[in-house]
């Protein structure tokens, strides 16, 4: 198992790693829309859904992968009513096929945020 870690996406608020590579599969721990180099977070919940996938991007990049490597995401959000504008933004960054997901109105997450996206990574045969 080998540990992912990088400044270009926010350092874990608790004992968990940024995520893990487990040979071709890498787990990506759950994403706020934490500016790394700010520390601040978007107002705007698109701005913020595009910040949690850069995070993810960050992270995928210490295992040489990219989103086209996301197989599945976990989308959590404060309020389902932001479905629509997360959704566009999010089908904006992804490309087909995309990842299947999963997504879930939750009652709160760190920092006050209104979304975190977590995701999994095969790495694909192009990338070995």
């Amino acid at each position: 198992m080998k540990v992912l870690h990088t400044d270009k996406a926010p350092a874990a608020v608790g004992p968990y790693s940024q995520g893990l590579a487990a040979g071709d599969i890498v787990f990506v721990s759950g994403q706020i829309p934490v500016d790394p180099a700010t520390g601040l977070i978007p107002e705007d919940i698109s701005d913020q859904a595009g910040q949690c996938i850069a995070n993810i991007e960050a992270i995928l990049a210490q295992n040489g992968m990219t989103l086209g490597d996301v197989i599945k995401t976990t989308v959590l959000l404060t309020d389902l009513g932001n479905f629509d504008v997360v959704n566009k933004r999010y089908g904006s960054l992804f490309s087909d096929p995309y990842p299947a997901r999963s997504c879930y109105q939750v009652t709160a997450l760190p920092k006050g945020c209104e979304i975190e996206i977590e995701a999994i990574a095969v790495r694909s045969g192009a990338d070995k």
